[in-house]
C-alpha cells in the first residue's frame, strides 16, 4: 500500500483538509496525528459557554465526523517531534518514523506565557485546549480574585465569563484600550465601558512585570509599580506558531509557515514544496484581497477556507489531473471573519478592520446595537457590529472588493 497523506494536527484545519481531500476525489489512505487525546473540536466556545458551564466535556464542542472521512486513521495523543521533508518522513515523539505521500501541517498555535515559571505555578492558566478550559473553569468560583494579563478577545471573553460566575475581575493591557487593534478606538472604548458597567476593572497602558507567589499565585506586580492581589492569573498575551518540529528543513517559519496561495509550503528561496501544505492559523499565506504579502490570519473561518483550498489542490496533484495548474493559479481571497460573545453582546466582523485609517459609525448608536465601517481611503476594508447582523452582512460583499479596484475607483 502507498504511503498515506499525513496531516499533523487534529484540529479544525486538519479535519476540514481530510474532508476536502475526499470531496475532491482522493480515496487513498489519510493519517491524522494529534497531540491531544481528543478528536477535533470547536475552540471559540472554550472561553465562553464551555468555561461557564461547570462540567467541561468533549461532547459539548466536538465536530461531527462525516461518513466520507470514516476511514481516516486518527492517531490521537501522538505528538510529532520532527520531520524530514527531503525524505518524506515524520517522526513521533517516541521515535516512530512514518512515511508520507504528502504532508499537511495543521498544528496551529499555542499560548504565550508571561514567564517560564508560570506554566508550573498553581493558579496560573493559559487557555487553548479543552483540558485548559476544564482546569480554569474549576478555579472560577464566586468571589475569586482574577487578574487577566492581556486585553484582546480571549482576555475580554474570559473576563466576561468570570464576572458572570461571580469572580472579581481585573484586566491588564499594554494598549490604551482593550481590543483596540481589531476594533478601533470608538468601538473598543464602547466595549470597555460595557465591561466596566458589569464590574470589570481595567489597568491599561501597562503590563504584568512580576508574578507574586512561590508555588501558587498570590498576586501580580505591574510595570507601573502597582500590585494586584489575586488567586487566579489568566495569561492571554498572544500566541506562538507550532512550527519547531519542522526545524532543520528548508522552510520559512518566521511569523508562521510561509505558503503560496495554493497553501503549498515554500522554501526559503520562495519555491514550493510540491508535497507539503499548511492550513489554518499556522500558515502565512497571501490573500488576494490584501495583496501579495503573506500573513497569518487568526480568524475562525480561515482554517476551513485554507483546508478546502489545500485539499482540492492536493487531490488534483495526487490524481495527476491536468487541471492542477489552473487550480493553483486561481484567485484565493477568503474574507476573514470573527465573532465574539461577551455577556449578552455579540460581535460579528468581516474583513481586516486593523488595516483602516478611518472608522465610521454606519448604523445604530454607541452603547446600543451598532455597526462600524473601517476604511482605507474610500474603500471599505472591514465591518464590525454589535447585533444588527443583517446590516453587517449587507457590507460583506463590499469588503471583499477591496484590492480588486484601484483605491477610489468605482464600477
Amino acid at each position: 500500500m502507498s504511503d498515506p497523506v499525513v496531516i499533523v494536527g487534529a484540529s479544525l484545519g486538519g479535519l476540514r483538509t481530510a474532508e476536502a481531500l475526499r470531496r475532491s476525489g482522493y480515496a487513498g489512505p489519510v493519517t491524522v496525528f494529534g497531540d491531544e487525546p481528543h478528536a477535533p473540536y470547536n475552540r471559540p466556545p472554550l472561553s465562553k459557554d464551555v468555561l461557564a458551564g461547570g462540567e467541561v466535556t468533549h461532547a459539548a464542542v466536538a465536530f461531527p465526523q462525516r461518513a466520507a472521512t470514516a476511514d481516516v486513521l486518527w492517531r490521537l495523543g501522538t505528538r510529532i517531534g520532527s520531520a524530514d521533508l527531503e525524505r518524506r518522513r515524520v517522526r513521533t515523539a517516541d521515535g516512530e518514523e512514518v512515511g508520507y505521500r504528502a504532508l499537511v501541517v495543521a498544528t496551529g498555535l499555542r499560548p504565550k506565557r508571561l514567564f517560564p515559571r508560570t506554566a508550573a505555578l498553581a493558579g496560573a492558566f493559559a487557555l487553548r485546549t479543552l483540558d485548559d478550559a476544564g482546569e480554569l473553569s474549576a478555579a472560577l468560583t464566586p468571589g475569586t480574585r482574577v487578574v487577566i494579563a492581556g486585553s484582546g478577545f480571549v482576555g475580554c471573553e474570559v473576563a466576561a465569563t468570570a464576572r458572570q460566575l461571580g469572580c472579581e475581575v481585573t484586566v491588564v493591557g499594554s494598549s490604551g484600550l482593550p481590543m483596540l487593534g481589531p476594533l478601533g478606538e470608538a468601538l473598543a472604548e464602547d466595549l470597555m465601558e460595557r465591561h466596566e458597567q458589569r464590574g470589570v476593572s481595567f489597568h491599561m497602558g501597562t503590563h504584568v512585570a512580576e508574578v507574586i507567589g512561590r508555588d501558587l499565585v498570590e498576586g501580580v506586580r505591574l510595570a507601573d509599580g502597582s500590585e494586584l492581589a489575586c488567586q487566579v492569573l489568566v495569561e492571554a498575551i498572544g500566541s506562538v506558531h507550532n512550527t519547531e518540529w519542522l526545524s532543520g528543513n528548508d522552510v520559512d517559519a518566521d511569523l508562521g509557515l510561509r505558503t503560496d496561495s495554493a497553501m503549498r509550503v515554500l522554501r526559503v528561496d520562495g519555491s514550493p514544496w510540491p508535497d507539503v501544505f499548511a492550513v489554518g492559523d499556522v500558515a502565512r499565506f497571501p490573500n488576494a484581497i490584501y495583496g501579495d504579502t503573506p500573513a497569518s490570519i487568526e480568524h475562525w473561518n480561515i482554517p476551513t477556507e485554507t483546508a478546502k483550498r489545500a485539499g482540492r489542490v492536493l487531490a488534483l496533484q495526487l490524481a495527476g489531473d491536468p487541471g492542477l495548474a489552473d487550480a493553483v493559479a486561481e484567485r484565493f481571497a477568503p474574507i476573514p471573519s470573527f465573532w465574539s460573545d461577551q455577556y449578552d453582546i455579540r460581535l460579528l466582523a468581516y474583513g481586516l478592520p486593523a488595516l483602516a485609517d478611518r472608522v465610521e459609525l454606519l448604523a445604530g448608536r454607541r452603547g446600543e446595537d451598532c455597526v462600524y465601517g473601517y476604511f482605507v481611503g474610500a474603500e471599505l476594508v472591514g465591518v464590525c457590529g454589535i447585533g444588527m447582523r443583517s446590516e453587517v452582512m449587507r457590507h460583506r460583499d463590499e469588503v471583499s472588493r477591496y484590492g480588486q479596484l484601484p483605491i477610489g475607483e468605482t464600477d
